[in-house]
Parts: C-alpha cells; sequence; structure tokens
C-alpha cells in the first residue's frame, strides 16, 4: 500500500513539473508578436462562414491532460444551422468556446488544428492562432454566443437596457450617441418578440421569467447581426412551451438578416427540426457527419443507433427506456483504438486494432467506423 501511495505521489509530481513547464512556454508566447502571416488564411470553400480543422483542446490537470476535443473538422455553410449532439462530457460546448477561445487559458489550450473564420473574398482569419487584439474585433460582432444559462449570463446588478447598452458601446464604430444606443437596444428586445421593450430595457434579470431572460440573452447575442452565432443549448432552463417560442425565434431571425448557427443541445427532436446538417460528437471527436436526413434516416454510426434508441417515444408502456451501456473512456487515457468499442454492440476485430478514418458514404455524408471500410473511401 504505502509503495503504490508512493508511485502515486511520483507521478503525481511527474505531471505538475510538466504542467508547469506547458505554463511557461505559454506565458512566453503570449509575449511575442504574431505575424500576420501566423493567422491570415485562405478559406478551402468561400461559401463557408466557418471551417473548423482537425481542432484539438486540452486541459492541463494535477492528474493528467484532458484531450477535450480530439481532431475535430466541420464545416458551417452561409445561411445554414448545424447541429451538434452527443453525451454530456463529449466535447461539445469545449468545441464551441474554442471558436471564441473563451477556454481559462493557460489550464486549457487549443494544442493543434485551426478555426477559420470567412472575412470576404476567400479571405479568412485563424481564430486558434490570431492575437487578441484580432479576436476582440470579432467576438460579439461577427461571432456571438447563446450561452446556456441566461441568469448567469446576465449581470445581477445591472439593469437590462445597460447590458445591452454594453454591447454597443464596445463596438460604436458608428459614434452613436446614448439615446441612439437605446434605441437600439430597445429595437433588438422588440425583434425577439419582447412587447413591453420599453420596460424591460429597465429591468433587472430578476424581474423577468426565464423565458424571458433568455430572449434577452439572444437580443444581446444578435446586436451587431453577426455572420454566425453559437447557441449552446438555449433552451435548457426552459419549460417546452417556451422552448418551442425562443427556437421558432432563432430560426425567424436566422431567416430575415441570413446568418448561420451552430446548435448545441441533447434534444434530437428539436435538432431534427431546426437543421440543415447534423454531426454527432463523442469523446472529443465527430463519428458521423451528414444532412439532417442522412444522420435520422441513414444513421451509420452505432452510437448514433444507441442515442436515436434512446429517445422516449410515447408509443410502448410500461417498458423500460433504453440506454447505451458501459462509459465514456477516460479522457486522461484514450485508448488507439475506436472509443466506442467497449459499449458497441455491432463491433467487429477491426475496431480493436486502431482508431477508424473518416468514410465517406456520400458527398455529404461520412462515417468513423470499421464497419464501412468497403462501402466508402477513407477520407
Amino acid at each position: 500500500m504505502a509503495n503504490l501511495l508512493r508511485e502515486r505521489r511520483r507521478k503525481l509530481k511527474k505531471v505538475q513539473k510538466e504542467n508547469k513547464a506547458i505554463f511557461r512556454a505559454y506565458n512566453k508566447a503570449q509575449k511575442r508578436r504574431i505575424p500576420k502571416t501566423a493567422y491570415l488564411k485562405e478559406m478551402e470553400d468561400k461559401d463557408n462562414v466557418l471551417e473548423i480543422r482537425n481542432l484539438q483542446t486540452s486541459f492541463f490537470t494535477d492528474v493528467g491532460t484532458v484531450r477535450a476535443v480530439d481532431g475535430v473538422s466541420i464545416s458551417i455553410p452561409y445561411g445554414k444551422t448545424v447541429g451538434i449532439v452527443g453525451e454530456s462530457g463529449c466535447g461539445k460546448s469545449v468545441t464551441s468556446m474554442s471558436v471564441l477561445r473563451l477556454l481559462q487559458e493557460p489550464q486549457g489550450q487549443i494544442v493543434g488544428g485551426s478555426i477559420l473564420f470567412n472575412k470576404g473574398d476567400g479571405k479568412a482569419i485563424d481564430l486558434a492562432k490570431a492575437p487578441p487584439k484580432i479576436l476582440n474585433t470579432i467576438r460579439g460582432k461577427e461571432i456571438s454566443m447563446i450561452f446556456q444559462e441566461p441568469m448567469t449570463t446576465l449581470n445581477p446588478i445591472m439593469t437590462i437596457g445597460k447590458q445591452l447598452d454594453e454591447v454597443l458601446k464596445y463596438d460604436n464604430h458608428n459614434k452613436l450617441s446614448r439615446k441612439e444606443i437605446a434605441k437600439k437596444s430597445m429595437e433588438a428586445l422588440e425583434l425577439v418578440g419582447i412587447a413591453n421593450a420599453q420596460g424591460v430595457y429597465k429591468m433587472y434579470p430578476h424581474e423577468l421569467s426565464g423565458g424571458m431572460r433568455q430572449r434577452a440573452v439572444i437580443a444581446m447575442a444578435l446586436m451587431c447581426d453577426p455572420k454566425l452565432v453559437i447557441a449552446d443549448e438555449p433552451t435548457t432552463a426552459l419549460d417546452v412551451t417556451i422552448q418551442a417560442q425562443v427556437l421558432e425565434l432563432l430560426a425567424e431571425i436566422k431567416d430575415k438578416i441570413g446568418m448561420s448557427i451552430i446548435l448545441i443541445t441533447h434534444d434530437l427532436g428539436v435538432v431534427s427540426e431546426m437543421c440543415d446538417y447534423v454531426a454527432v460528437m463523442y469523446a472529443g471527436r465527430i463519428v458521423e457527419f451528414g444532412t439532417t436526413y442522412e444522420v435520422f434516416k441513414k444513421s451509420s454510426h452505432p452510437y448514433m443507433h444507441g442515442l436515436m434508441r434512446s429517445r422516449p417515444t410515447g408509443q410502448a408502456q410500461g417498458e423500460r427506456l433504453y440506454a447505451i451501456s458501459g462509459s465514456v473512456p477516460n479522457p486522461i487515457q484514450l485508448p488507439d483504438y475506436c472509443y466506442f468499442r467497449s459499449r458497441c454492440e455491432e463491433s467487429i476485430r477491426a475496431c480493436a486494432k486502431e482508431y477508424p478514418p473518416t468514410f465517406q458514404l456520400s458527398d455529404t455524408h461520412q462515417v468513423s467506423c470499421w464497419r464501412y471500410m468497403e462501402k466508402g473511401g477513407a477520407s
């Protein structure tokens, strides 16, 4: 027992020493001037507003390195909604936070890959490498985020109006007066379906219902007419009726201003109604991607099969709801083979050898599963 404790302490000290070296290197890199050539790139497809390529995000903890996002590649076309689904802890929110570099650094860092944001004419900025000064011109203005819980997003000691005004004051390139800013804030509240915009403008967050707070958060995200909105489970804290209203509202505004949406949610019903494309995430990787029809009607990965079977249908009464057996692998010690193998009911011998590449089943449908090695070419 004493030997085991000594070995554990030795390993912990080694990890802490490695983390200190990583943090020192990060702090040195922050002081260096980043040349434009490092973050000014070109888009692979000019019709995409965002291209994430082989994104790797890690968290350096005292017990080891957590590979929260482990090689994610996904494209977001202009004017489309892309849904990201998966179990809790699969890396959905960390992927979205990585896009805007909202990670708690230096413990959480993007350690590899690129995030290309289309600035127009095919020119792009790699958000993974851009300096903070450049990022601040994009956050909120061109890419905005609707966070999961409105009560923690809004400042409880500031009125709704002041918090909305701050968005325009921070990026007041049009030199608007206070009255003009207040008018625009009230217009944003009206846009999200708040009838008493003038009254809500003067209220504090605790004076509003959950649905009204969520609408105020959406108004804040839309203040500068962004090209892309990241909605991280925007309806989790709301009842079913308000959920439907908020999602309908997002769809209407998307069509009005032609923005793209990344929708992160556990609700497969919401995804099937709202999204044009769906990415299925498991243990930090995308295991299936395609159009909504392809992923729901021609689902190919056993993990997606499990998620579909886990939905309550309301038809069979008295039957136990299906659940995927087992648990997600430890993100500190991920295996070399398929991460889903130990929980898969359809595994084959190849699954134990190495992690499967991406197999292209159609122009828009791809899957990472060895069962399709003869059906589609690997990419």
